[in-house]
């Protein structure tokens, strides 16, 4: 019994391990899936709710929009996850997240009921993107606290893992219909059916999130009485160097998440354009990319545990700025090798940035304030460069016809965030910071 005993804990723990990181990951996943259905059928959303010569660029408008809420979503999940817990706040959020992009394919057109129609779909992106501010943030420090020291960056890949999958589906669902579907059938009701999908996806989240327990690091917290009352103020006063290290690194990965992942889609299909009937020289490619993706992402998190994420970050920042121009003339070609071809380049340094991202940045912060401090920085940075992205890219390649734009835009990305990466200190092997006093260690 005694032997047995040690082999029966470690079992349980691998178990509860491997469902704490589940849970959180399924709420990355419904949260890209949004991302991904939208960027997909944004022209449809565009007829249906902004008809006139600015459909497209009114649809990534209200995307952009909804993220300047995802700050105040970032400055009130993220301190109330420090006080009464992450598994409850994380419940919160994948429900509001999920609810909100189901509700938008429920949505009456501007053809129905006029200027009200692009009002309602406005809110429910204002609630999503307020929603989503206290998820990213939470999840990573879930997987963060859970996660074994020496394994902290394999496990953490899981969650941007769910990120490629949720993406994938949210790709893969209206690629389906665009395929299947004639014109005036996806212009009618096809567009609507992703968003409805979104509904089963946060209930199966949801329920998983209602089954587990709190973070031991947030529990020993609260046996020890060390919970801040005000985590936002303690992080603001106590962390704000390193705070300002985390906004930076988070330009560029969100620079990159956003063109990437978001933007490509209507990038390839209007700046190559491509004729009717021929969706699958875009759509092919993209899903290609995140497949090739999800492949590598959990083996770069390993590799971030052998040799440290700063490496890591390192190569992905000097990748993103030699192999933008070239990735778009590849692109530029206009084949469906070539078009792999350059979205191979650019996911090869987006996956070392995304692979490493859950296990680093939560580590730079204590337990008291982690939530907050994650939230709060990687949302400010987000709803100023994340959700703005596909805007500025499609405004910016509309009105200028200069189709290498967003090549400039991911390397001026990668060149302000060398410097916080330079200054960021090395995380990986190191136990998570309990309650260091800040003066000492915030540098």
């Amino acid at each position: 019994m005694t032997s047995q005993q040690p082999a029966e804990t470690e079992a349980e723990q691998k178990s509860l391990l491997r469902r704490a990181v589940g849970a959180a990951a399924i709420g990355n996943c419904t949260e890209w899936y949004d991302f991904g259905v939208y960027a997909y059928v944004a022209a449809y959303v565009g007829h249906q709710f902004f008809p006139g010569p600015w459909e497209t660029v009114s649809a990534f408008g209200v995307f952009a929009i909804s993220f300047l809420f995802r700050p105040l979503g970032s400055l009130f999940f993220g301190p109330l996850g420090d006080r009464i817990g992450r598994q409850k706040v994380l419940a919160v959020t994948i429900l509001l997240m999920s609810g909100s992009t189901f509700v938008i394919g429920l949505l009456p057109t501007y053809g129905a009921i006029g200027i009200v129609a692009p009002m309602l779909l406005l809110l429910c992106r204002l609630v999503q993107g307020f929603s989503t501010g206290g998820e990213y943030g939470g999840a990573a420090t879930y997987i963060a606290e859970y996660a074994p020291d020496r394994k902290r960056g394999f496990w953490g890949s899981w969650l941007e893992f769910g990120t490629l999958v949720g993406f994938g589906l949210g790709a893969l669902v209206p690629t389906i219909l665009i395929l299947t579907l004639d014109s005036t059938s996806m212009e009618t009701w096809g567009w609507r059916i992703p968003f409805l999908i979104a509904g089963p996806l946060g209930g199966v989240g949801l329920y998983l999130r209602s089954k587990l327990e709190d973070t031991p690091a947030f529990k020993q917290l609260e046996n020890t009485h060390q919970v801040a009352k005000s985590p936002l103020k303690d992080l603001i006063r106590d962390w704000w160097r390193q705070l300002l290290i985390l906004m930076g690194i988070v330009v560029l990965i969100n620079v990159a998440n956003y063109t990437i992942l978001t933007y490509m889609e209507t990038y390839l299909s209007d700046t190559l354009d491509v004729p009717d009937g021929q969706e699958h020289q875009v759509l092919i490619p993209l899903l290609l990319t995140v497949v090739f993706m999800l492949i590598i992402i959990t083996p770069i998190g390993a590799l971030s545990d052998r040799i440290g994420r700063k490496p890591l970050f390192l190569s992905a920042a000097i990748c993103f700025l030699i192999l933008p121009v070239p990735a778009f003339w590849l692109i530029g070609q206009g084949t469906v090798l070539t078009t792999i071809l350059g979205l191979a380049l650019l996911a090869i340094g987006h996956v070392q940035l995304i692979g490493p991202l859950a296990s680093t940045l939560p580590a730079m912060f204590p337990t008291k304030v982690r939530y907050a401090a994650f939230s709060v920085g990687y949302n400010i940075s987000t709803a100023a460069f994340g959700g703005t992205a596909p805007l500025i890219n499609d405004s910016v390649v509309s009105s200028t016809g200069n189709s290498y734009f967003p090549a400039f835009y991911l390397m001026g990305a990668a060149l302000v965030a060398l410097v916080p990466i330079l200054l960021m200190k090395e995380t990986a092997k190191k136990p998570l910071m309990q309650d260091a006093p800040a003066a000492a260690t915030a540098n």
